[in-house]
């Protein structure tokens, strides 16, 4: 192999980091908002959606690991995985376009328009962002870089997800001109035109540098087998599928805590005493003595906290990103993230004993919550980067996209899971979106969607990771070996 130990530049980096923000502004919007748009904007019952999303999820998971032996085999003179962001930049944004279209079906034509673009859209995300992943483990060999490469992506990461979970929701009411459905129409289109200059900015600032030699050749059946018998690949995948459970989960459910939970009036008059509607008035006041038109925040008090909420959860996110690679590359990866995964888990939990007329507890415990979460966030994808390092190690074989692959496999898998089990615990609830005031035993059970069912796959992850044996002396020898192999082959 060919292994060029020039450092990653910033502009490297940050455009690197510009295909994940992309390919967030869709994601986020599926992990929160994909079961309300079809429940409340759609119309779709909760049922329907519950297994609308499930399979939709299902197909796109599978389809990644045929994405993988794909992406493995590639050859064109850009690489393997960077041709791939170039090729479904514009598929990527238009599939979301469509899904987040509402045509005017009959019930069942809504069923099956929501079934065929939401598997559509799955399927041209895999195809975009399992090369964009494995991307980031051909770009550099060395594991410090790769930390630093996964802090600037996931600070993207982190203003897709500000953007989606604090703005999407005012945003849409805001262009649609209170039509819900006009709004994520209007918003679906202005996505699709910044994520696809977002995605060539992506492939034209980055390069491939692990490069498999040409005589290089490996069954896809050895590929497999190579999986199957790679133990820290195995966690890393039950440690996806997990995370992935309890994101869905907890973001798909957030909403309805707020707008069905939280007392209305405590939180209006939260609003006003925290000084955000001030805030709000201010930056109005600001843009109109500029000349600009004013910023029309909805009036409606559970989306300005549940905005909120999201918000100080994404800022402390980013603090915590800022820890992860200094504390990783002092204790190593596997330690920092089971410790802070464990610690940010208890914080969800909490949500479960915030009274009706406390919405700065919930809003305070997210901010909590985001700080040690933002810790785990980079470490996750530099993980499974030594995941491939590791098997290369071992095997003497490199499959890159197909390590990758499995893990995307894992993650769709996860909000497949997590998704439908949003809209499945709702409907078993009696959770109705035409009631303005839902039943006590649906409060109930909204409250434990959103804190104690979503614990149980963290907790179950910080105790896979026990079992992970790349810690920080391994991983430094697995750089080494590689490192003195490579320039033996060269």
């Amino acid at each position: 192999m060919n292994n060029l130990p020039k450092p990653l530049s910033v502009v490297e980096k940050v455009g690197y980091s510009l295909g994940d923000l992309a390919a967030n502004l869709i994601f986020q919007t599926l992990v929160v908002f994909l079961a309300f748009f079809y429940t409340d904007v759609y119309g779709i019952p909760a049922t329907a959606a519950a297994t609308i999303i499930f399979v939709g999820g299902l197909v796109g998971a599978f389809f990644n690991p045929i994405m993988g032996i794909i992406a493995d085999r590639t050859v064109s003179r850009w690489g393997k995985f960077r041709p791939w962001i170039l090729w479904t930049s514009v598929p990527f944004g238009i599939s979301a376009l469509l899904a987040f279209s509402t045509p005017a079906f009959s019930p069942e034509g809504k069923l099956a328009y929501a079934l065929i673009t939401y598997v559509l859209l799955v399927i041209i995300y895999s195809a975009n962002n399992l090369p964009y992943a494995a991307l980031s483990g051909v770009m550099t060999s060395n594991m410090k870089q790769r930390n630093s490469l996964s802090a600037y992506r996931f600070v993207a990461v982190m203003i897709a997800q500000f953007v989606i979970q604090v703005l999407l929701l005012p945003l849409v009411l805001i262009l649609g001109d209170g039509d819900k459905a006009a709004g994520f129409n209007s918003l679906m289109t202005v996505f699709c035109v910044v994520g696809t200059v977002f995605f060539l900015i992506t492939f034209f600032t980055t390069k491939e540098r692990v490069i498999l030699p040409s005589d290089y050749s490996g069954s896809v059946y050895q590929d497999i087998k190579d999986l199957i018998g790679n133990k820290p690949w195995l966690i890393m995948l039950s440690v996806t599928i997990l995370v992935f459970v309890t994101l869905a989960l907890k973001g798909g459910s957030s909403i309805y805590f707020f707008q069905y939970y939280l007392d209305n009036s405590a939180t209006s008059e939260f609003l006003s005493n925290s000084g955000f509607n001030s805030g709000i008035a201010a930056l109005n006041q600001w843009l109109t003595q500029a000349g600009l038109t004013k910023f029309e925040w909805p009036s409606d008090p559970a989306t300005s906290a549940f905005s909120l909420f999201n918000a100080v959860g994404i800022i402390t996110s980013i603090v915590g990103i800022g820890f992860s690679k200094p504390l990783a590359d002092k204790f190593g990866k596997r330690d920092v993230f089971m410790t802070a995964l464990f610690i940010s888990t208890l914080f969800i939990l909490g949500l479960f004993w915030v009274p009706s007329n406390n919405p700065a507890m919930a809003i305070g415990l997210n901010l909590l919550h985001g700080l040690f979460y933002g810790v785990t966030i980079p470490l996750l994808w530099a993980m499974i980067a030594d995941v491939a390092d590791y098997s290369e190690w071992r095997y003497r074989r490199r499959a890159t996209a197909i390590i990758f692959s499995a893990m995307i496999f894992g993650l769709k898998l996860g909000l497949s899971i997590g998704g439908a089990s949003v809209a499945l615990l709702l409907a078993h609830f009696g959770y109705d979106p035409l009631l303005q005031t839902q039943s006590d035993d649906t409060i109930q059970g909204i409250k434990l969607i959103v804190s104690v069912f979503p614990t149980v796959p963290f907790f179950v992850a910080t105790a896979c990771l026990f079992t992970y044996r790349i810690n920080r002396a391994l991983e430094q020898q697995i750089e080494n070996e590689l490192s003195i192999r490579r320039a033996a082959s060269s």
